[in-house]
């Protein structure tokens, strides 16, 4: 690559990053929080492509000047391997990869870890049915023992994921910062459960806390249930992940 090769592949870079951040595209990667940080990155990216572009084509003073940069011939011979950089960003800009789903919450064990202790737990909003994510129901289920989850009707959202024995199970993807370190987060269902339909599909359900725990194949974690009295396919939300 001579510099205006390599100015134009990291002006598609910024380019690609300013296009997935300034839309809803990152949230398929990233947290929410991170979008001002991706915006600056990208920025920055287009930003010193231009500078470079700018400074490699503009009119030379003498001669030599034009060859500054190269071995005579201006031109450099860095390995064509640097090319391979454009197939990420291409892939950014042609592909829309979707978020983690059912593949990656079948491969990876349930993140449910004691982090609180029982008194940690404060009592849901007034209202039934109350919105509960994945991860506090299954908190409250396993470490306070369903206290404060008991005698209420409960809402959870999330897509669907074969369990062990190929029932249906409820999940949602836990991220401490971006996609490669999300980790799933599993309910079981009972009662009246989506029990005929396709993997990845986002779905509604409404019930109630059931003490039954059953154990995830992939790292042994406890696998909290909820007992199902209605569910409906709904819209994946913008924010898939919890």
């Amino acid at each position: 690559m001579n510099r205006q090769a390599q100015a134009v592949v990291m002006l598609l870079l910024g380019g690609a990053v300013l296009k997935a951040s300034l839309g809803d595209l990152y949230l398929r990667y990233v947290k929410e929080g991170l979008q001002p940080f991706l915006i600056g990155a990208g920025a920055l990216l287009v930003a010193a492509a231009v500078m470079t572009l700018w400074y490699d084509l503009r009119p030379r003073r003498t001669a030599a000047a034009s060859n500054d940069d190269g071995d005579g011939d201006g031109h450099h011979h860095e390995p064509r391997i640097g090319w391979l950089l454009i197939l990420p960003v291409l892939g950014l800009l042609l592909v829309a990869p979707p978020a983690l789903g059912s593949y990656a919450a079948g491969q990876a064990g349930s993140v449910l870890t004691a982090q609180n202790s029982a008194s940690d737990y404060p009592p849901l909003p007034v209202g039934d049915p109350v919105d509960v994510g994945l991860l506090d129901y299954a908190s409250r289920a396993v470490f306070d023992q369903g206290r404060s989850l008991t005698g209420r009707t409960l809402r959870l959202t999330g897509f669907v994921t074969p369990g062990p024995g190929g029932e249906p199970m409820l999940a949602r993807m836990v991220l401490s910062c971006c996609a490669a370190d999300g980790r799933p987060i599993k309910v079981g269902l009972t009662g009246a459960g989506p029990s005929a339909v396709a993997p990845d599909t986002w779905v509604q359900v409404v019930g109630a806390y059931t003490n039954r725990v059953g154990k995830d194949p992939v790292n042994d974690a406890d696998v909290p249930y909820l007992q199902v009295t209605g569910w409906q396919e709904v819209t994946p939300p913008k924010q898939q992940y919890e």
